[in-house]
C-alpha cells in the first residue's frame, strides 16, 4: 500500500486510541475485566488491517481482514 491513504487503517487506528482511552477510564473505576478484553479486542482490529495492508497474497490478506473482522465484533460485545 505504501504511501496511499487507507480509509480502513487509518479509522482503525484512531478507533484504538480511543479504545485506550477508554480503557484508562474503566480501570478507574475497577471495570478490570472488561477493560482488559476490550484493549485486547479493540486495538487488534487495527493491527491486523495494518498486516493485511502488507499481506503477500490475496489469501493472507482476507484472512487478515477476517480476524479483524471478527475481533471487531468482540469489540462490539464488550461495548455493549
Amino acid at each position: 500500500m505504501g504511501n496511499k491513504r487507507n480509509v480502513i487503517r487509518d479509522k482503525s487506528f484512531q478507533f484504538a486510541l480511543k479504545i485506550v482511552s477508554l480503557n484508562q477510564k474503566l480501570v478507574r473505576n475497577k471495570k478490570y475485566v472488561v477493560a482488559r478484553q476490550l484493549l485486547k479486542s479493540g486495538t487488534s482490529i487495527g493491527a491486523n488491517v495494518e498486516e493485511a495492508s502488507a499481506a503477500q497474497t490475496k489469501k493472507d490478506f482476507i484472512a487478515k481482514m477476517a480476524i479483524a473482522s471478527k475481533e471487531a465484533r468482540e469489540t462490539k460485545y464488550w461495548l455493549r
